[in-house]
């Protein structure tokens, strides 16, 4: 039998047999199916904010290089929350705010980021700037449930037992945000992303995606 490339990448992970077959195709095809349903439903969702957004002149969407599975980069794309020049608005806060500069290095997060427009407060507080990245799902650079995706700069910061990100499509949503959201260090992600890699299955996912709707309704996310 000719071993596909999720078997592959999922080789040596220590997951329970349902979980294997799971993360070999089922997973996948929830993903495309959903992605594609949500996409079409949620069309006029995203004309609706992307015009708010174009008020500004700036565009209506971001796209950052994200690393994805197997150490991939990719393009992932964002609903604009940020001003045009945030890099260089980040880059002037925290070099005259040492306080604020601790909490970038510890967390790669602002609670009170200068860089976010008014209706980027909106859309960051019930995580409608992820919407997106559907497309990314569709794609197959991204899975609605896994590790949350980080910048190429951040992998430093992500160290440790990282097998459980890379063998896995990063997520929209994943165990990581659902269980401390942005009460933790950006070094914890390891050991939630290593805890959900051995426990992939369709009930867990579920569990998750429940949990995400009851978190983004209680608008604490950034």
């Amino acid at each position: 039998m000719i071993e596909t490339h999720e078997a592959r990448s999922l080789r040596g992970v220590p997951l329970r047999p349902a979980s294997y077959y799971y993360g070999l195709g089922f997973k996948r095809m929830i993903d495309l199916l959903g992605a594609a349903v949500l996409l079409t439903l949620m069309s006029p969702v995203f004309l609706f904010f992307w015009l708010s957004i174009r008020r500004d002149g700036g565009p209506g969407f971001y796209s950052q290089q994200r690393v994805g599975r197997n150490g991939k980069i990719f393009t992932c794309w964002k609903l604009r929350s940020m001003c045009v020049n945030a890099e260089q608005k980040l880059a002037e806060y925290i070099a005259t705010d040492p306080v604020a500069a601790a909490e970038w290095a510890v967390s790669q997060k602002l609670k009170n980021d200068p860089r976010i427009t008014s209706i980027g407060r909106i859309i960051r507080k019930y995580s409608i700037d992820e919407l997106p990245q559907i497309w990314n799902v569709l794609r197959g650079d991204m899975s609605f449930v896994g590790p949350r995706p980080f910048m190429p700069s951040q992998q430093e910061l992500y160290s440790g037992d990282t097998d459980g990100y890379y063998l896995m499509r990063p997520g929209i949503t994943g165990l990581w945000q659902v269980s401390c959201r942005n009460d933790a260090s950006f070094a914890t992600r390891v050991i939630y992303d290593s805890r959900y890699a051995q426990d992939v299955s369709l009930v867990n996912d579920i569990r998750i995606c429940l949990a995400t709707v009851r978190v983004v309704l209680r608008g604490t996310g950034h």
